[in-house]
């Protein structure tokens, strides 16, 4: 992985941390821990989609559709175990 590709990965995934705060309902653990989930969404969707054999291959688009899909699944684990 290139340096390019991990800072467009990180900016990618902290936007996409950002909406899933947004979309998953009483899921925002705040800005800071959204974008850094968003991040660790974009890395886990990509590993998760790669050892699937999907290729993706529409640029910007399907990395930030694959990089939400993680953060909300994250942050959708997140919100279950720290529930009070």
């Amino acid at each position: 992985m290139s340096l390019t590709q991990l800072a467009v990965i990180l900016v990618v995934g902290g936007l996409a941390g950002w909406v899933a705060g947004i979309l998953v309902h009483g899921g925002g653990q705040g800005i800071v821990i959204n974008v850094v989930v968003g991040i660790l969404g974009a890395l886990l969707g990509g590993w998760v989609v790669g050892a699937l054999g999907i290729a993706v291959t529409g640029g910007l688009g399907s990395l930030f559709l694959t990089a939400t899909l993680g953060a909300v699944i994250l942050l959708s684990i997140l919100r279950l175990v720290t529930r009070r």
